[in-house]
């Protein structure tokens, strides 16, 4: 019926309704955010629109604005079906080119609704601060659609509460404010097939001042020494910063907790006034003393009880911390083993329990569960960060959740970790270094070592001590999304680039650890997930992430366990196993997936190989065990795995642990285990001593001198592969025409692992493109991203082309993706390179396939993700510095060749392993006489252990080869070229020219 026909006259309802009820004339008239007559378009961010959205493409619910004759409001209504498996519903944003919408002087938000009858609860939410509907918070509530026919549903703001199981953005204050509103958002039922009607969604009521109004302490935890006073400050403020209208009382007693009154404490209580006028975010404060009562104790609590009248009261209750005092684990004096034996005597299987429990930060919202669950450790996943996203932002989040822990009874703190994969990559700002893949293409261990270093100090610097990195995979095919967390495919690479674990850690025994440019080291994925076989994944739609590695033993020691033994005496601090199943052939197990192999993870890794670190899962790792949720639990506890990675499941995993010890099928034995080796990190780490941030180093994120290491890193990575009449290194006197979708995205430039999980095309942190770069480097150029700027007059054109950014099975080739360049880079490297002399850069995860393009590019680069200083990529373009990287992975002609590795018996690719002309440097003359005289003195350097010398002349005879094959690359010269750099790595220099000596002869 029409919304007229339901409203009853004024006059009417003075009659029936008695006067002191009435005020509610006094109430603003409703304001209309949605009408659904047309006036907003189906649109999504920027504009002001209507969108849908799901979990997969088949749960989004279809929309229309239907003419109802029925419609509550006007002439249509907001009509739709869904049928919905995972997640779906849709959203109202407002544009985010316009300011954000008040709603501060209403009391709630309501709405006409189509009733079912269904008995089913649908999701409303709205968002609320940031910087658009996308960049907010959401705070929710629901309703039941247990009517039929058309029902106005009123929700008063008072009833929204904080998302805690997802927030965009991670949190802003945890305060609705009400002043910065971005519209809306309805999550609609799962497992129903259904359709709704909506209509009218407008603002009503008056405000009252206990929602304008709220009453907050400066914490919720107030740690304080035995016989100290706890100073907690009460502040009353209101929405928007005006006045209060009428008087605020806030009374508070201390009573419960685990402190007992008149022995460890001063019993207090009394009442605080805000009188009517009190500007908004007057502070008052209460002291709560303490009582020295006895030389040694575990930590006591005092909550605060705070009764709130004319505002919103606290969301929680704050609590007095007495210090634990006088305990053996506290003494630093004492070696860490018998700090660790000492605490975990004490500790409940409940608290083991937590310490073996690892959370995301945006599952705990403002940390409360971290002490109802003795959590030990939470992170942030991809893209998980605070806002702002800045370094005092971090620190201020970290600390705030380490405060928490201070509530537990022995004041463990929590160890936060975080992807730090190639630099502080959740951080905008850092420094961002190549990707692992780069690094390798160095074939400099000092290089890796500074770039660990450079890590490791802006990691601390915004209070984390833990970094997931770095990935000791050995990539064995480049169709893999994850190709370029590795360092390369040969194992001997991988173990010199292990360097990096002393830039992250310092000293491999550890006593660097608590320094505070130092974070614990994490060696993944144990063991073999850069083995995969293609198409062997079962996760979604991957084709070869988290599939089966299928090996021999003496493979598997040789190619994939190797890195970890090295990785083990480096004194790695942690290892993550790998999400990808291992089949071994001829142990009749078939492929067992990682988490569940206790053969590997107890046996090999803790066993043979003496690993004394803790074992961290992967992401929910556990979930892919076969059995029901216990026998997840217990088999991965009982393989070896000591803390698991359960960002929104961390209660059901503490439940289910300490079902499962209690039941017998965990034993005790294996949980002090597991949480001695966690205590003896934190412990080396420092943090029970300093478990807050120190910001000491924060002005160092960014700075000049890092993003130098950075600067040299991108250099040292550019492999050169083709140098027709020596195009490069560029002259600044040359015009020269830049084109390529790579040119100028520094986004592209970065890669995954780059702010988000998966990264993002575009500009999204500071750092320098390679078009800025060549500009920086006094280059004469003119950049044209198509190519469809006139190509004449130029003396040289540089196309830089390539992928854009993916991380792990999104990634893999077959799921979306494919080694080929795009039409669009194609169509620009035709038309500049048959207009002029051209020299190809490809920026990118993995070899791409251009053979059918080399004929007609003067000079290609393997550029792989060079991070944020493109200055690095112009510094060998224009011959600042000369080309020296090596391919740490061969180069294919064609995807059917894949996998194809250094060592194959078959071997003919495009480029192979360890290929990589220089510019600056004459290639040795005197052909195999020359060759002959290296290898003996190769020869003499290997038996006097004189690993530089060694190095230097296995270098001369490679530049010499390299100069007689050119471009005549055949199977015949890359077998015994690519085989020659994996025996230089493993410092067999003699044997090493000889290979070389080989591939000149077959030139």
């Amino acid at each position: 019926m029409p919304r007229a026909a339901l409203l009853v006259s004024t006059a009417l309802i003075a009659a029936l309704v008695p006067l002191s009820v009435a005020r509610a004339a006094d109430d603003p008239a409703p304001t209309p955010v949605d009408r659904f007559e047309g006036e907003v378009p189906f649109a999504s961010q920027p504009a002001d629109g209507i969108f849908t959205w799901g979990s997969d493409s088949d749960d989004p619910p279809a929309l229309q604005l239907a003419e109802r004759t029925d419609a509550p409001e006007g002439a249509k209504v907001l009509s739709g079906t869904y049928d919905i498996s995972g997640y779906g519903g849709f959203t109202h944003d407002f544009a985010a080119t316009e300011p954000a919408h008040d709603w501060s002087a209403h009391k709630g938000i309501r709405f006409w609704w189509d009733g079912q009858d269904n008995g089913k609860k649908t999701a409303f939410e709205i968002k609320d601060g940031g910087t658009d509907g996308e960049a907010s918070e959401l705070w929710t509530t629901s309703f039941t659609d247990d009517f039929t026919g058309w029902k106005q549903i009123e929700i008063p703001f008072t009833d929204f509460v904080y998302r805690t199981d997802y927030q965009p953005v991670g949190g802003i204050d945890h305060v609705l404010g009400l002043t910065r509103m971005w519209g809306y958002a309805v999550t609609l039922p799962v497992g129903l097939k259904g359709r709704f009607a909506m209509d009218d969604v407008e603002l009503y009521g008056k405000a009252d001042q206990a929602l304008r109004a709220s009453v907050t302490t400066d914490a919720a935890v107030y740690p304080v020494k035995e016989g100290g006073t706890a100073s907690v400050k009460v502040t009353v403020a209101t929405t928007g910063s005006a006045p209060i209208d009428d008087p605020v009382t806030v009374a508070y007693e201390t009573t419960g907790g685990t402190a007992e009154a008149g022995k460890d404490y001063k019993a207090v209580s009394g009442t605080l006034t805000f009188p009517a006028g009190t500007a908004s975010g007057a502070t008052q404060t209460i002291q709560v003393p303490t009582l020295k009562d006895r030389p040694a104790g575990s930590a006591e609590t005092i909550p605060l009880k705070l009764t709130v009248t004319g505002a919103k009261a606290p969301v929680e209750t704050p609590q007095v911390v007495i210090d634990a005092h006088g305990l053996p684990y506290l003494d630093s004096k004492l070696p860490v083993k018998k700090r660790v034996a000492d605490l975990l005597s004490r500790m409940s299987l409940e608290e083991k329990a937590g310490q073996m429990t690892q959370a995301e930060r945006g599952a705990v919202g403002t940390g409360g569960d971290i002490a109802a669950y003795d959590l030990g450790s939470l992170l942030s996943g991809g893209g998980s960060t605070p806002t702002p996203n800045t370094a005092a932002a971090w620190a201020q989040m970290i600390d705030s959740f380490q405060l928490r822990a201070q509530a537990t009874r022995f004041q463990i703190p929590l160890i936060y970790g975080v992807d730090a994969v190639h630099g502080h990559n959740n951080l905008a700002g850092a420094t961002i270094m190549p990707h692992n893949i780069g690094i390798g293409a160095t074939r400099d261990p000092r290089l890796a070592e500074k770039a660990g270093a450079v890590t490791a100090s802006e990691v601390r610097a915004t209070g984390i001590p833990w970094d997931f990195a770095p990935c000791l995979c050995v990539s064995r095919d480049e169709r893999w999304g994850r190709s370029y967390e590795s360092f390369g495919e040969d194992p001997a690479l991988v173990k010199s680039m292990e360097t990096i674990i002393q830039g992250l850690q310092g000293r491999a025994d550890g006593r660097d650890l608590s320094r505070d440019d130092k974070v614990l080291a994490t060696a993944k994925h144990f063991v073999g997930d850069g083995g995969t076989a293609y198409g062997s994944s079962t996760t979604g739609s991957y084709t070869i992430d988290q599939g089966v590695t299928t090996v021999t033993r003496q493979q598997l020691e040789a190619i994939h366990l190797a890195p970890f033994q090295t990785a083990v005496d480096r004194g790695i601090g942690t290892v993550m196993p790998s999400y990808s199943s291992l089949d071994i052939v001829g142990d009749g197990l078939g492929p067992v997936k990682m988490h569940a192999r206790a053969d590997m993870i107890d046996g090999v890794l803790k066993g043979r190989m003496g690993f004394k670190g803790f074992v961290i899962s992967d992401w929910n790792a556990m979930d892919q065990l076969p059995g029901d949720y216990p026998a997840h639990v217990r088999t991965a506890v009982n393989a070896g795995v000591d803390m698991m990675m359960v960002p929104y499941g961390y209660k059901d995993f503490t439940a289910a642990l300490i079902a499962e010890v209690k039941a017998g099928r965990v034993s005790e034995q294996r949980v002090d285990d597991a949480v001695s080796r966690i205590l003896t990190q934190k412990f080396r780490l420092g943090l029970f001593e300093h478990p807050y941030a120190d910001t000491s180093g924060a002005s160092k994120i960014g700075s000049t001198a890092h993003r130098a290491v950075a600067r040299q890193a991108a250099a040292e990575s550019q492999v050169l592969l083709k140098n027709s009449g020596d195009v490069l290194p560029l002259k600044k006197s040359e015009k020269v025409y830049v084109a390529g979708s790579n040119a100028d995205d520094l986004g592209n430039q970065t890669g995954g692992w780059t702010l988000t999980w998966q990264g993002q095309s575009g500009t999204h942190t500071a750092g320098t493109t390679i078009l800025q770069g060549m500009k920086n480097a006094g280059g004469d150029v003119t950049y044209s991203k198509d190519a469809s700027a006139p190509t004449s007059g130029y003396d040289v054109g540089v196309v830089v082309v390539g992928e854009t950014p993916y991380a792990e099975g999104v990634g893999d080739v077959g799921n979306g993706n494919d080694l080929v360049l795009t039409a669009a880079d194609q169509a620009a490297v035709d038309k500049v390179c048959a207009a002029m002399k051209c020299a190809v850069l490809i920026v990118s995860g993995r070899p791409q396939l251009i053979g059918d393009r080399l004929g007609e590019i003067d000079a290609l680069v393997a550029s792989w993700l060079p991070g944020t200083e493109g200055d690095g990529v112009a510094d060998v373009l224009y011959g600042k510095r000369a080309f020296t990287g090596q391919l740490p992975v061969t180069w294919p002609k064609a995807e059917a060749q894949l996998p194809i590795n250094v060592g194959d018996a078959s071997y003919d690719p495009q480029y192979p392993y360890g290929w990589g002309l220089t510019t600056l440097t004459k290639a040795p003359k005197g052909g195999e006489a020359t060759l002959r005289a290296l290898g003996a003195a190769a020869r003499a350097a290997e038996r006097a252990g004189a690993s530089s010398t060694g190095r230097k002349l296995v270098g001369e005879a490679r530049l010499l080869v390299q100069a007689k094959v050119g471009q005549s690359i055949t199977a015949v010269v890359s077998k015994p070229f690519a085989d020659a750099d994996h025996l230089l790595l493993t410092g067999r220099y003699g044997a090493a020219v000889q290979k070389l000596t080989e591939a000149y002869e077959a030139a």
